[in-house]
């Protein structure tokens, strides 16, 4: 079923009375950008071994290798642009609060002007200290890989496999998913915990799940709402279906 298209009194109800929605936003989202997700068919780790690249691991076995290929991957984050799908998600907030849950490490939802994102899995721009407490939101880097002032590596500020998601903003997350009406999940078959828990405490709250995607996932026949499409056709027509709603009540 197409949410907001040939609405019934029910829907319409729904996305009139919301007060709060949330987004989850995963690869598929920033695909539409340019950058490649990492399960799809033309994902990075199609070509790469994720535990030679993406664990602490493989950092402290290799930290110039691990750095090169995240140096690479932060140029084409940098030169990406947002989508129509991520400018439909900050045009939301002219009507409604809105939170976004982003497992993403491009920024392309900060770019796009959406004021509330809290980032699951960190940021690719971002380094931090391995040592000491010094980070950095800068994407220039003069060495590979880039020491601190401390003598230590620099990492990226990701979350790699194996690590824990920073805890203040996983508790930030899962407030905000059980304060919300709506919860729209985008571009992600949420196939990595605890991020897939997140729809779960939305609806014992009593939440509407939407679920945008154009390929079916393994939660989507708990949804309340499929739409097989991409971000960045569909929501824009979603959110100004939501905003003549919400003028015309």
């Amino acid at each position: 079923m197409k949410f907001g298209e040939q609405l019934k009194s029910e829907e319409l109800e729904v996305m009139r009375r919301a007060q709060n929605i949330v987004f989850v936003t995963g690869a598929g989202m920033s695909q539409e950008s340019g950058i490649p997700t990492f399960r799809g068919n033309d994902g990075l780790w199609r070509n790469y071994d994720p535990m030679k690249l993406a664990t602490i691991d493989a950092f402290w076995n290799d930290p110039k290798l691990v750095w090169e290929w995240y140096n690479e991957r932060r140029q084409g984050m940098l030169v990406a642009k947002p989508n129509a799908g991520h400018y439909a998600v900050a045009k939301f907030e002219e009507y409604v609060d809105v939170t976004v849950l982003t497992q993403n490490i491009d920024g392309l939802h900060q770019r796009a002007k959406s004021s509330h994102v809290l980032e699951l899995h960190g940021n690719i721009i971002r380094t931090r200290c391995t040592e000491c407490d010094f980070a950095d939101k800068q994407a220039k880097i003069s060495s590979i890989p880039p020491m601190c002032k401390c003598g230590a590596i620099l990492r990226p500020d990701v979350v790699w496999f194996g690590e824990e998601l920073p805890q203040d903003v996983w508790q930030d997350a899962m407030i905000s998913a059980c304060k919300c009406d709506i919860m729209i999940v985008v571009g992600t078959s949420l196939a990595v915990s605890p991020a897939n828990m997140l729809p779960i405490y939305a609806q014992q709250n009593g939440a509407t799940i939407i679920e945008v995607n154009p390929e079916e996932t393994a939660m989507s026949e708990d949804i309340d709402y499929t739409i097989r499409d991409t971000a960045a056709s569909y929501l824009p027509g979603l959110v100004d279906t939501f905003g003549k709603l919400r003028s015309r009540f």
